[in-house]
């Protein structure tokens, strides 16, 4: 029984067939519509969430499996007290995979311990965000062809974003990255990233101003300023509008240099920006979809001929 707590989990090589089965899903759908009759999916989610949890469902869905579960904490057993290890030992007998988000780092670790089925970390605390991380990479590999040889620019809140983190960890894996850090002092990326770049020798730098490296760039990942990581309402609020991606900066981009953002956006890209063709954060969604059913199949080890 295999898990997924992080990116890394997956050999550079298996990616490659997650990857390939996401694609061939996409393309053939109706060749997948019945693979999981019969099986469920549990959705144990201790914090909102609307992207995640609803693609995990789609997923389910679309492969022909059933889905029960929650959607926050309070609405859960953990209301009154319940351990996570105790709640998965009981979600086991009900379900055949769970996919959990959790406030607290390393939650779904525990919960992989102690289940009697494969578990996937949806989203634990400002840790990882594995399958939005392989949604990220699915996307760059499918419209792009390539996931090597890219200078790769991570705009916004870089200290808790665990979507930035996870898809930095997995990116150092392939040739030819470099990094391109734009952020405010307050939320420059963590001190462990950098040193482990620097211990890979991943040319990386360090910006505040977005305009000034933009013409470098062959993707974008924008992020938004995250209210429930701060500890105080000012900082927030100072912080939350320090980038708004808008059609002026995106003239001093390469012409096919990709945008993307994992969702949602408050104010960070401008609406004016979703029809460029550049803007692919809703195509990013829609492989979301795609990758997880390939994860659900990889895990659940259902082959479709």
């Amino acid at each position: 029984m295999r898990h997924l707590m992080s990116p890394l989990d997956f050999t550079t090589e298996e990616l490659e067939k997650l990857f390939d089965l996401a694609n061939d899903i996409e393309r053939h759908p109706a060749k997948y519509a019945h693979a999981c009759e019969g099986k469920i999916l549990a959705t144990c989610f201790y914090e909102p969430s609307t992207r995640t949890r609803l693609s995990f469902e789609s997923a389910m869905t679309r492969l022909g499996g059933r889905v029960i579960g929650f959607s926050d904490a309070a609405s859960s057993s953990a209301s009154k007290g319940e351990s996570v290890s105790d709640t998965i030992r009981v979600i086991s007998c009900y379900a055949d995979i769970c996919a959990m988000r959790h406030f607290k780092e390393g939650a779904p670790m525990v919960a992989a311990e102690k289940a009697g089925i494969p578990v996937i970390n949806a989203g634990d605390g400002g840790h990882q965000h594995p399958t939005q991380t392989l949604t990220d990479l699915l996307t760059i590999r499918t419209m792009k062809g390539r996931l090597s040889d890219f200078t790769v620019g991570l705009c916004g809140d870089l200290k808790f974003g665990r979507t930035v983190h996870s898809l930095i960890n997995a990116l150092v894996r392939y040739e030819g990255i470099h990094f391109i850090f734009i952020s405010p002092e307050e939320l420059r990326v963590p001190d462990y990233i950098t040193e482990m770049l620097r211990s890979k020798n991943i040319p990386y730098e360090e910006v505040i101003r977005l305009e000034d490296v933009m013409p470098k760039l062959d993707l974008l990942y924008m992020t938004r300023v995250q209210r429930e990581r701060f500890f105080n309402e000012e900082d927030y609020i100072r912080l939350k509008d320090f980038y708004i991606l808008d059609r002026y900066k995106m003239t001093l981009a390469k012409k096919d240099m990709l945008v993307l953002h994992p969702l949602p956006r408050v104010n960070e890209i401008s609406v004016e920006v979703d029809n460029d063709p550049r803007a692919a954060y809703f195509k990013q969604a829609q492989y979301g979809v795609y990758v997880r059913m390939a994860l659900i199949l990889t895990l659940l080890e259902i082959t479709v001929e």
